[in-house]
């Protein structure tokens, strides 16, 4: 079982099962989600993660015209799991809140046209200006 959480523990995310994807996301959505240059996500089938505690979400719209579904702890303000109308049955987890150095590296790295120019993302395998396909 690999279990992510907010800084304060009111609110985890739980699977049993590998990502199906893991995706490092540079465009300004994610940069001011996070407060950092770039979002990392885990992304499952829902039927495989167990949320438990409450959150607070947050929506906004995309570059393409979806909605992105942000929940994050109302105590700490962790985002720690997310959605988009793009992928309906898919959800992403915040890479950093399982606190695992082992957990695997990004695949993908997306709206790299919005990449802080000293990122290195030599480490995925596949790289897309915008948004993947």
């Amino acid at each position: 079982m690999k279990t992510a959480s907010c800084q304060c523990g009111a609110l985890t995310a739980k699977t049993r099962v590998d990502p199906a994807g893991i995706v490092a996301c540079h465009c300004s959505g994610c940069q001011r989600r996070t407060g950092s240059v770039f979002g990392v996500g885990a992304y499952y089938l829902e039927a495989d993660v167990e949320i438990t505690g409450e959150a607070t979400a947050f929506s906004r719209p995309t570059a393409i015209g979806n909605q992105f579904h942000e929940h994050f702890c109302p105590k700490c303000g962790t985002t720690l799991y997310w959605w988009s109308d793009k992928n309906p049955g898919l959800i992403g987890i915040a890479v950093g809140a399982f606190a695992d150095p082992a957990f695997p590296k990004p695949q993908r790295s997306v709206w790299e046209q919005s990449c802080h120019d000293w990122v290195d993302m030599s480490v995925a395998q596949e790289h897309f200006d915008q948004g993947r396909p």
